[in-house]
């Protein structure tokens, strides 16, 4: 199979996305895009997985449909489900037309039967709801199908989805299987809150996405924020990655390190200290007890 772009053209793609994917990353992305296959993103929580599915949708020109997974999700939240209130409606609609068709009915059975074939009607594409996963297999576009936080669905939700991402289809007991009309690009992410099945895994390339070191964490940083200067840049990323070695309740993502880059550019600053730092903490510590700790380390935490 002609390959659609070359690696290096998506790794340039992602990068004007506002995405910086390393070698790896950029590789097992281009596979999964040229062999049709889903692709599973594991990392902590915060290092850009879900983003990743932004960048490949903004880079390749695709919609980006997305499925947040929560406990408790099932096919009629993620797939499609039936609008009972359109059905009754167009029932009360067409009661003379059922009245004209049930009207040499001898018995309710009788009737029962005359009306049987009108089930078919009720239950079309008319008065279907698609839900993510079906919009996506129905799109007359390719999309990036993004299936988000994935381990925190029931393992049944997960049994589920393996029609969907191996054979590219899914069942809809009353009108049969539905195909996918262009492959969509799978991306499930994982925070590894609990493990991912054998069968989940088969079906997918894998990626694990962790904190970038400060040299990366820099250069995004310079991507994503303008006038930010190169030494507060270095500064932030440094700053970041000794305190994610730190025993917190929640180390400060990409996405915070991000925020506080630009907090500190709306406020004009240029270069990192330990009063700008203390007076900022806020905006990448959630958590008061947190804060305290990294406060405590300031005289070795900015230089």
């Amino acid at each position: 199979m002609q390959p659609h772009l070359d690696l290096k053209s998506l790794q340039k793609k992602l990068g004007g996305a506002g995405y910086l994917a390393d070698d790896r990353l950029a590789l097992v992305s281009w596979l999964a895009l040229e062999l049709e296959r889903p692709l599973l993103v594991e990392g902590p929580a915060g290092v850009g997985k879900t983003d990743l599915a932004r960048a490949l949708a903004e880079g390749l020109s695709r919609d980006l449909i997305r499925l947040q997974c929560y406990e408790g999700l099932d096919e009629a939240k993620a797939l499609y489900e039936w609008d009972y209130a359109k059905q009754m409606l167009y029932t009360q609609l067409l009661r003379e037309a059922v009245a004209t068709q049930t009207a040499g009915a001898k018995s309710l059975a009788e009737a029962a039967d005359l009306v049987a074939g009108a089930d078919a009607a009720f239950f079309s594409r008319r008065f279907l709801v698609e839900r993510p996963l079906l919009r996506a297999l129905t799109s007359e576009k390719p999309v990036v199908m993004l299936i988000d936080e994935v381990d925190r669905a029931d393992p049944e939700f997960e049994a589920f989805l393996l029609e969907v991402l191996a054979e590219g289809q899914v069942t809809i007991p009353e009108l049969g299987t539905v195909r996918a009309k262009t492959a969509p690009l799978f991306v499930l992410t994982s925070n590894g809150t609990r493990e991912m099945t054998d069968a989940l895994r088969r079906r997918c390339l894998h990626a694990f996405v962790d904190y970038p070191p400060p040299s990366r964490e820099q250069a995004i940083l310079e991507l994503r924020v303008p006038g930010l200067a190169k030494e507060l840049a270095a500064q932030l990323a440094a700053f970041a990655q000794k305190v994610r070695a730190m025993d917190l309740r929640k180390a400060p993502s990409i996405a915070e390190t991000i925020d506080w880059a630009r907090a500190l550019v709306v406020l004009g600053a240029s270069a990192l200290d330990r009063e700008l730092a203390r007076s900022t903490l806020d905006v990448i510590l959630k958590h008061e007890d947190d804060r305290t700790k990294v406060e405590a380390k300031l005289a070795t935490l900015v230089s």
